[in-house]
């Protein structure tokens, strides 16, 4: 959830005179506050953070509808004596974020956002370890590879939420940038710090050597594979989609999208270009590159299908998704049991009865290939991490 409060804020941030064009920043900035109010809710102590509602195996093991939820909502949290750095920043970056896309409708509530971002960085830099440690229950579905980019990721943010000299020392000093990423995602954030400081240095604000240079190096290194001139490419689909991994391909290229977008306007507003191996990419090369895995995702592809529910003639009628595929509880509120789920819907041939329009589902195979049935989870699970970074990007091209 913290990834997707951070990349909805940060699409709000950084296209807000688009999506105020378009009259969708009220919506916006309300689908941000249902996630921060509850990030903040989590957050009852300075050292205390709530991580997790519920348990992966008992859950998986029911199809039920939410209303009908049988199974034990138990709480896990870290604290100073159960530490979870990495679950700690990315909550400060989610909460820095919405501070800065607050800030101008209501100063109270980004004040009261950038308050609890800096206590749980503070948390997350003084008691240092990965959240699945301390909640084990977690490690067996979102296991973290790290707490370091969060770290950094977090004060990249709050430098750029308060302007204060600390949060920039901790980043221009980090012990490891990260390298050049093969992914941006809810556990690798490292691209993500590498944007912020490739921006300070092409602003003038950050020196075009040491830490801050390397960062920028490696943002652009990855940039430079995705758009399919660097040393080790991205690999494409025939079809054009860029392709990372199996399990929810789309939240990666989503991803991508953003960055290519962002770091275009970036490089347009300092009249820079990349340099790669294959060649020099213009800002506007970067755009060309948004636009075709955008084109691709809604249905310029080889299966004229839109991997956004409810969006075009043909979209994901199987969505793997509890809620869509039960029926409505206002059009039958009969319970719907544990098993009972899987026997009656779950393993149900048919349509879901309820559309999630605008949901992103993990989308096709290497090959271009997609199979609409909701038993393929890696192809047709939607998650609000895929999403989110879609709003920016789709803010930019409407």
């Amino acid at each position: 959830m913290a990834f997707t409060i951070t990349m909805l804020a940060w699409s709000t941030i950084e296209f807000r005179s688009e999506l105020t064009a378009k009259k969708e920043i009220a919506n916006a900035l309300s689908a941000i506050k249902w996630g921060t109010d509850y990030l903040i809710k989590a957050h009852p102590e300075p050292d205390v953070l709530y991580g997790e509602l519920g348990d992966g195996d008992s859950d998986h093991a029911c199809w039920m509808r939410p209303e009908d939820m049988t199974t034990r909502r138990t709480s896990y949290k870290i604290d100073d004596k159960h530490p979870g750095s990495d679950l700690a920043g990315e909550t400060a970056a989610a909460l820095a974020a919405a501070s800065i896309a607050f800030r101008a409708s209501d100063a109270s509530y980004s004040n009261q956002l950038l308050d609890h971002a800096k206590q749980l960085f503070d948390f997350g830099r003084n008691h240092q370890g990965v959240y699945q440690s301390s909640i084990s229950a977690a490690g067996k579905f979102y296991s973290s590879s790290g707490f370091e980019d969060e770290l950094l990721w977090a004060a990249a943010w709050l430098h750029r939420a308060t302007n204060e000299q600390s949060y920039l020392d901790f980043l221009s000093g980090a012990g490891n940038t990260g390298g050049t990423r093969t992914e941006f995602s809810w556990d690798d954030k490292y691209i993500g710090a590498q944007v912020f400081a490739a921006k300070l240095v092409l602003e003038g604000n950050a020196g075009n050597s040491g830490r801050m240079a390397e960062f920028k190096r490696q943002l652009e290194q990855f940039i430079c594979s995705c758009a399919q001139k660097g040393n080790n490419n991205v690999k494409k689909s025939p079809g054009g989609l860029l392709w990372f991994q199996p399990w929810n391909n789309l939240q990666y290229t989503t991803t991508a999208a953003f960055i290519a977008i962002v770091y275009s306007n970036y490089l347009s507003a300092a009249k820079a270009s990349i340099q790669c191996p294959g060649g020099d990419l213009q800002p506007s090369d970067l755009v060309v590159l948004a636009r075709s895995q955008v084109d691709y995702i809604l249905g310029s592809n080889p299966k004229k299908m839109s991997y956004m529910v409810g969006f075009g003639p043909s979209y994901p009628t199987q969505v793997h998704h509890r809620g869509a595929s039960i029926v409505s509880i206002k059009k039958d509120p009969t319970p719907v049991s544990c098993q009972d789920g899987f026997k009656m819907w779950f393993n149900k041939n048919e349509p879901n009865p309820n559309v999630l329009d605008g949901a992103l589902v993990g989308g096709p195979d290497a090959n271009d290939q997609y199979t609409d049935t909701r038993q393929y989870f890696q192809m047709a699970e939607p998650a609000t991490v895929t999403v989110a970074p879609l709003v920016g990007v789709l803010a930019f091209f409407a």
